[in-house]
């Protein structure tokens, strides 16, 4: 999630009359997040764009219009929000895709702190749009581009977009930018897979499974696995699970999902996990903890979860109050591998 200030920097741009804040017509926000900044704009003309579940449930919960999470064109709008997203090819597309799509005359609108970019943010739309505006405030920036037709680098906004596509990082594993480790294997994912004994077996659940690479090891490698069910919050990481695990038809199935919220009740035999201990670009172990708790819920009375960490992340408690037992397998390269057996019951 990005800091409200930077929310507060781009509402500036409209206080200032930099841009216009149009009186009708669509005002669409890619990329969503929801949190206060959003009821400074006119909740009627709002629709909102975004591929994380949790923003996705939440914005719609707020009462916001949501776009479907797979729909492909844009709406025509009066004018245009990117939240840009933290990784470069992923972002660039995003400004690409706003700018393709707005109306002649329209504004693209995108804040970013400038210690994450924001220099870089303006100058990135004002090569594709001809020409940017921009305002600092709070150590962030707000940034913006007005549509004119004549000046926008068509064949370079085009080719950003190509390079957000999925693609293969390595043999038979598909990834695309902006997903976790998107264009190699994490380390501690790779060291989780190889702690996961052949002796697996029965139906697990990979929380978190980003663009399936510890399913694929796993349903490789552990032959007495029936199947494993992914859950994984991105949308976006879902045509790489599909392509990843293309050769384990009917060992697999993927879910968009939150795993805090969405999960069945003790269903599975096993779970795998590198749980994710960021919100947007701020460390948050707490995120991490309510994956354990989610794992022992999902997990039968006897069942192990596999779980890798960074090695400074405090989860020993978590792992103490929702499971019977815990030990470290591995310490090794700044990960800790961990096994947790037999889940307790909340009281």
């Amino acid at each position: 999630m990005m800091d409200p200030v930077v929310f507060d920097t781009l509402l500036l741009a409209f206080d200032s009359g930099a841009v216009p804040l149009p009186e009708t017509g669509t005002i669409l926000v890619l990329n969503a997040e929801p949190g206060p900044w959003l009821a400074q704009l006119p909740k009627d003309r709002v629709v909102c764009r975004t591929s994380l579940k949790t923003a996705h449930d939440a914005l719609k919960a707020a009462g916001y219009s949501v776009l479907a999470v797979d729909s492909v064109d844009l709406p025509e709008a009066a004018l245009t929000i990117v939240v840009p997203p933290r990784q470069r090819d992923q972002a660039r597309a995003l400004y690409a895709r706003a700018l393709l799509a707005a109306p002649e005359g329209s504004y693209v609108l995108a804040s970013l702190p400038n210690t994450l970019g924001g220099k870089t943010g303006e100058k990135q739309l004002a090569e594709i749009a001809g020409e940017a505006g921009s305002l600092s405030k709070h150590k962030c920036r707000a940034f913006w581009a007005r549509k004119v037709a004549a000046n926008v680098n068509t064949a370079l906004a085009e080719d950003w977009i190509a390079e957000d596509s999925v693609r293969e990082i390595e043999p038979g594993l598909w990834s695309r930018p902006g997903l976790f480790s998107w264009d190699r294997v994490d380390p501690g994912s790779e060291l989780l897979a190889d702690s996961v004994p052949e002796s697996t077996k029965g139906i697990g659940a990979d929380l978190g499974g980003g663009y399936g690479f510890l399913t694929r090891e796993i349903l490789l490698h552990c032959p007495k696995v029936e199947r494993i069910d992914l859950y994984e919050a991105e949308y976006r990481a879902r045509a790489c699970i599909e392509q990843t695990l293309a050769p384990f038809e009917g060992r697999f199935t993927a879910h968009w999902s939150d795993v805090l919220t969405d999960l069945p009740q003790k269903a599975y035999d096993f779970v795998v996990m590198n749980p994710p201990f960021h919100t947007g670009r701020a460390d948050n172990s707490a995120l991490g903890r309510g994956f354990i708790r989610a794992a022992a819920q999902t997990l039968k009375p006897g069942g192990t979860l596999w779980l890798v960490a960074n090695r400074h992340l405090p989860y020993e408690g978590e792992l103490a109050a929702c499971f019977k037992s815990h030990e470290m397998l591995e310490d090794e390269g700044g990960y800790k591998i961990i096994r947790a057996e037999r889940p307790k019951r909340p009281k």
